[in-house]
Protein backbone atom coordinates (compact mmCIF):
# COMPACT_ATOMS: atom_id res chain seq x y z
CA UNK A 1 0.00 0.00 0.00
CA UNK A 2 2.04 3.18 -1.49
CA UNK A 3 -0.47 5.79 1.08
CA UNK A 4 0.30 3.59 3.98
CA UNK A 5 4.33 4.34 4.65
CA UNK A 6 6.45 5.52 7.33
CA UNK A 7 6.12 8.83 8.07
CA UNK A 8 8.24 12.03 9.12
CA UNK A 9 7.47 12.60 12.95
CA UNK A 10 6.35 15.96 12.73
CA UNK A 11 2.72 17.09 12.52
CA UNK A 12 1.84 13.28 12.65
CA UNK A 13 -1.66 13.37 13.55
CA UNK A 14 -2.26 14.95 10.16
CA UNK A 15 0.38 12.73 8.43
CA UNK A 16 -1.50 10.18 10.05
CA UNK A 17 -4.81 11.27 8.82
CA UNK A 18 -3.64 12.23 5.18
CA UNK A 19 -2.24 9.01 4.64
CA UNK A 20 -5.22 6.88 6.29
CA UNK A 21 -7.50 8.92 4.08
CA UNK A 22 -5.55 8.91 0.82
CA UNK A 23 -5.53 4.97 1.29
CA UNK A 24 -8.90 4.89 1.41
CA UNK A 25 -9.71 7.10 -1.01
CA UNK A 26 -7.81 5.35 -3.26
CA UNK A 27 -9.41 1.78 -2.50
CA UNK A 28 -6.06 0.08 -0.56
CA UNK A 29 -8.38 0.02 2.47
CA UNK A 30 -11.53 -1.38 1.32
CA UNK A 31 -15.00 -0.42 2.40
CA UNK A 32 -15.60 -2.63 4.81
CA UNK A 33 -12.71 -3.39 6.16
CA UNK A 34 -11.91 -3.46 9.50
CA UNK A 35 -8.82 -1.27 11.12
CA UNK A 36 -7.10 -1.88 13.59
CA UNK A 37 -5.11 1.22 15.79
CA UNK A 38 -1.92 -1.32 16.46
CA UNK A 39 -1.42 -2.57 13.16
CA UNK A 40 -1.71 0.86 11.08
CA UNK A 41 0.52 2.21 13.74
CA UNK A 42 3.39 0.58 12.89
CA UNK A 43 3.10 0.43 9.36
CA UNK A 44 2.87 3.96 9.57
CA UNK A 45 5.56 3.80 12.26
CA UNK A 46 3.84 5.77 14.88
CA UNK A 47 2.35 5.62 17.91
CA UNK A 48 -0.69 4.46 18.12
CA UNK A 49 -2.28 7.87 19.43
CA UNK A 50 -2.00 9.72 16.62
CA UNK A 51 -3.31 7.10 14.54
CA UNK A 52 -6.31 7.08 16.97
CA UNK A 53 -6.76 10.93 16.40
CA UNK A 54 -6.71 10.76 12.53
CA UNK A 55 -9.80 7.54 13.23
CA UNK A 56 -11.64 10.29 15.19
CA UNK A 57 -11.27 12.40 12.26
CA UNK A 58 -12.15 10.28 9.42
CA UNK A 59 -15.28 8.47 11.38
CA UNK A 60 -16.38 12.51 11.68
CA UNK A 61 -15.82 12.96 7.71
CA UNK A 62 -17.55 9.57 7.37
CA UNK A 63 -15.17 7.95 5.67
CA UNK A 64 -14.79 5.09 8.79
CA UNK A 65 -17.52 4.41 10.76
CA UNK A 66 -16.35 3.09 14.63
CA UNK A 67 -18.26 1.22 17.63
CA UNK A 68 -17.35 1.81 20.86
CA UNK A 69 -15.52 -1.77 21.90
CA UNK A 70 -16.21 -3.52 18.69
CA UNK A 71 -14.77 -2.20 15.62
CA UNK A 72 -13.86 0.02 13.42
CA UNK A 73 -14.12 0.02 9.71
CA UNK A 74 -14.50 1.68 6.17
CA UNK A 75 -17.33 2.93 5.37
CA UNK A 76 -19.50 1.85 2.60
CA UNK A 77 -19.69 4.55 -0.62
CA UNK A 78 -22.78 5.24 -0.35
CA UNK A 79 -24.50 7.38 -3.94
CA UNK A 80 -26.90 9.60 -1.59
CA UNK A 81 -23.91 10.50 0.58
CA UNK A 82 -22.05 11.63 -2.49
CA UNK A 83 -24.97 13.51 -3.75
CA UNK A 84 -24.90 15.48 -1.14
CA UNK A 85 -21.24 16.03 -0.31
CA UNK A 86 -21.19 16.94 -4.37
CA UNK A 87 -24.24 19.20 -4.59
CA UNK A 88 -22.62 21.34 -1.35
CA UNK A 89 -18.84 21.19 -2.90
CA UNK A 90 -20.36 22.53 -6.12
CA UNK A 91 -21.98 25.02 -4.08
CA UNK A 92 -19.07 26.23 -2.96
CA UNK A 93 -17.38 26.30 -6.20
CA UNK A 94 -19.54 28.35 -7.65
CA UNK A 95 -19.71 30.71 -4.36
CA UNK A 96 -15.47 30.73 -4.65
CA UNK A 97 -15.36 31.22 -8.47
CA UNK A 98 -17.72 34.07 -8.30
CA UNK A 99 -15.38 35.83 -5.51
CA UNK A 100 -11.76 34.66 -6.70
CA UNK A 101 -12.33 35.88 -10.70
CA UNK A 102 -11.80 39.37 -10.43
CA UNK A 103 -8.50 39.22 -8.02
CA UNK A 104 -6.68 36.08 -10.12
CA UNK A 105 -3.55 37.71 -11.58
CA UNK A 106 -2.06 35.71 -14.61
CA UNK A 107 -0.03 33.86 -12.77
CA UNK A 108 -2.84 32.08 -11.22
CA UNK A 109 -4.45 31.34 -14.61
CA UNK A 110 -0.90 29.79 -15.60
CA UNK A 111 -1.50 27.33 -13.39
CA UNK A 112 -5.03 26.61 -13.85
CA UNK A 113 -3.36 25.68 -17.37
CA UNK A 114 -0.88 24.11 -16.53
CA UNK A 115 -2.96 21.62 -14.20
CA UNK A 116 -4.90 20.96 -16.46
CA UNK A 117 -2.18 19.94 -19.49
CA UNK A 118 -1.21 17.49 -16.29
CA UNK A 119 -4.55 16.61 -16.28
CA UNK A 120 -5.65 15.92 -19.88
CA UNK A 121 -2.28 14.00 -20.05
CA UNK A 122 -3.49 11.82 -17.17
CA UNK A 123 -6.48 11.32 -18.36
CA UNK A 124 -4.97 10.12 -21.91
CA UNK A 125 -2.73 7.69 -20.23
CA UNK A 126 -5.36 6.08 -17.86
CA UNK A 127 -3.67 7.40 -14.80
CA UNK A 128 -6.84 8.25 -12.50
CA UNK A 129 -4.25 9.37 -9.47
CA UNK A 130 -2.33 11.62 -11.50
CA UNK A 131 -5.65 13.33 -13.20
CA UNK A 132 -7.28 13.74 -9.64
CA UNK A 133 -4.29 15.01 -8.24
CA UNK A 134 -4.25 17.74 -11.25
CA UNK A 135 -7.96 18.69 -10.97
CA UNK A 136 -7.26 19.57 -7.09
CA UNK A 137 -4.99 21.59 -8.31
CA UNK A 138 -6.94 23.39 -11.03
CA UNK A 139 -9.89 23.93 -8.56
CA UNK A 140 -7.69 25.16 -5.73
CA UNK A 141 -6.53 28.09 -7.47
CA UNK A 142 -9.68 29.94 -7.00
CA UNK A 143 -10.54 27.98 -3.39
CA UNK A 144 -7.13 30.06 -2.19
CA UNK A 145 -7.31 32.91 -4.23
CA UNK A 146 -10.72 33.87 -3.05
CA UNK A 147 -9.83 33.83 0.81
CA UNK A 148 -12.55 31.83 1.90
CA UNK A 149 -11.18 29.31 4.99
CA UNK A 150 -14.54 28.46 5.76
CA UNK A 151 -15.28 27.58 2.24
CA UNK A 152 -11.79 25.76 1.87
CA UNK A 153 -12.04 23.59 5.06
CA UNK A 154 -15.56 22.56 3.75
CA UNK A 155 -14.18 21.38 0.02
CA UNK A 156 -11.62 19.51 2.23
CA UNK A 157 -13.61 17.71 4.26
CA UNK A 158 -16.41 16.75 1.80
CA UNK A 159 -14.22 16.36 -1.07
CA UNK A 160 -12.74 12.41 -0.26
CA UNK A 161 -16.22 11.49 -0.60
CA UNK A 162 -16.82 12.07 -3.96
CA UNK A 163 -13.03 10.69 -5.11
CA UNK A 164 -13.55 7.44 -3.62
CA UNK A 165 -16.61 6.93 -6.33
CA UNK A 166 -14.57 8.79 -9.41
CA UNK A 167 -11.96 6.16 -8.69
CA UNK A 168 -14.44 3.35 -8.69
CA UNK A 169 -16.77 5.00 -11.72
CA UNK A 170 -13.32 5.07 -13.61
CA UNK A 171 -11.91 2.01 -12.98
CA UNK A 172 -14.94 0.30 -14.00
CA UNK A 173 -14.94 2.17 -17.27
CA UNK A 174 -16.32 5.45 -16.72
CA UNK A 175 -15.16 8.47 -18.25
CA UNK A 176 -13.14 11.39 -16.49
CA UNK A 177 -14.09 14.70 -15.97
CA UNK A 178 -13.89 17.14 -19.28
CA UNK A 179 -10.33 19.24 -19.99
CA UNK A 180 -13.00 20.91 -22.58
CA UNK A 181 -14.63 22.09 -19.67
CA UNK A 182 -11.55 23.30 -17.71
CA UNK A 183 -10.17 24.86 -20.75
CA UNK A 184 -13.69 26.61 -20.77
CA UNK A 185 -13.35 27.40 -17.12
CA UNK A 186 -10.08 28.82 -17.69
CA UNK A 187 -10.68 31.12 -20.35
CA UNK A 188 -13.98 32.52 -18.08
CA UNK A 189 -11.12 32.94 -15.37
CA UNK A 190 -9.25 35.15 -18.32
CA UNK A 191 -11.57 37.12 -19.90
CA UNK A 192 -12.51 38.25 -15.66
CA UNK A 193 -16.29 37.06 -16.99
CA UNK A 194 -17.18 36.05 -13.81
CA UNK A 195 -21.01 34.94 -14.78
CA UNK A 196 -19.54 32.20 -17.51
CA UNK A 197 -17.19 31.28 -14.99
CA UNK A 198 -19.54 30.51 -12.60
CA UNK A 199 -21.80 28.66 -15.35
CA UNK A 200 -19.11 26.35 -15.91
CA UNK A 201 -18.65 25.62 -12.64
CA UNK A 202 -21.65 24.13 -11.91
CA UNK A 203 -21.80 22.38 -15.20
CA UNK A 204 -18.63 20.65 -13.88
CA UNK A 205 -20.14 19.78 -10.53
CA UNK A 206 -23.54 18.83 -11.40
CA UNK A 207 -21.40 16.03 -13.25
CA UNK A 208 -19.66 14.88 -10.74
CA UNK A 209 -23.69 14.54 -8.81
CA UNK A 210 -24.46 12.60 -12.05
CA UNK A 211 -21.75 10.11 -10.77
CA UNK A 212 -23.99 8.82 -8.46
CA UNK A 213 -27.20 8.08 -10.27
CA UNK A 214 -27.82 4.74 -9.88
CA UNK A 215 -27.08 2.70 -13.22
Amino acid sequence: MEALRPVPRTLLRDRAYEALRDAIVAGEIEPGAVVRDVELAERLGLSRAPVREAFSRLVDEGLLESKPQSYTRVTPVVAADVRDAAAVVGALHELVTRVAVPLLREVDVDVMRAANDRFAAAVAAGDVDAALRADDELHDVPVRVSGNRAAAATVARYTPLIRRLERRRFGEGGSCRSAGLHERLIEACADGDVDDAVRVTAEIWRGLEGLADPD
